[in-house]
């Protein structure tokens, strides 16, 4: 038995089984790192101009980056930009069209389970029990309604698209 929601436009799209979740999650994780790398660059690069105009010293390490790794006003700040930069590509992927890259791939979709487009709130929710991805370990175990823990905890659901649903921009 698949389990389906109706749309206002009266398609209804089956919800996502784990193979589908566990696909565009290996995806959307070459992503993160992409996205993660980059702001670490960044943060590298205003760090290393804070340090050139004397806003701090070397801190006694001979290297700038066991600097950044072994002082936590530095550290700290750092790690917090680029988690944060991960985690607004996934909330402002699921608000704006509901498709990361991955989930584009592979034809999924969050959505409310009314199946209407989720919030910025409603995505933010979502990341802390997604727990990297373990969460969908859930939808192995409830082959029935497919649900995840980060759905079930914020009341939405990931669907599989057809063809023509999926095109599009993200």
């Amino acid at each position: 038995m698949m389990c389906c929601i109706r749309l206002s436009n009266s398609e209804s799209f089956p919800r996502a089984g784990f193979r589908r979740r566990f696909a565009s999650w290996i995806y959307d994780v070459l992503v993160a790192f992409a996205v993660y790398m980059t702001a670490g660059a960044l943060s590298f690069l205003f760090m290393y101009c804070c340090y050139y105009f004397g806003l701090f010293d070397m801190q006694g390490y001979e290297h700038f980056s066991d600097t950044i790794a072994n002082t936590y006003w530095l550290k700290w700040p750092n790690e917090m930009w680029k988690l944060g930069w991960v985690a607004f590509f996934f909330v402002w992927f699921w608000s704006k069209s509901g498709q990361t890259i991955g989930m584009k791939a592979w034809r999924l979709r969050v959505q409310n389970t009314d199946g209407s487009r989720i919030s910025i709130l409603t995505g933010v929710k979502r990341l802390i029990p997604t727990l990297m991805g373990l969460g969908n370990i859930l939808v192995i175990f409830d082959r029935k309604n497919k649900l995840s823990l980060q759905d079930r905890l914020t009341k939405t659901e990931i669907v599989l698209l057809t063809l023509d649903a999926n095109r599009g921009r993200l």
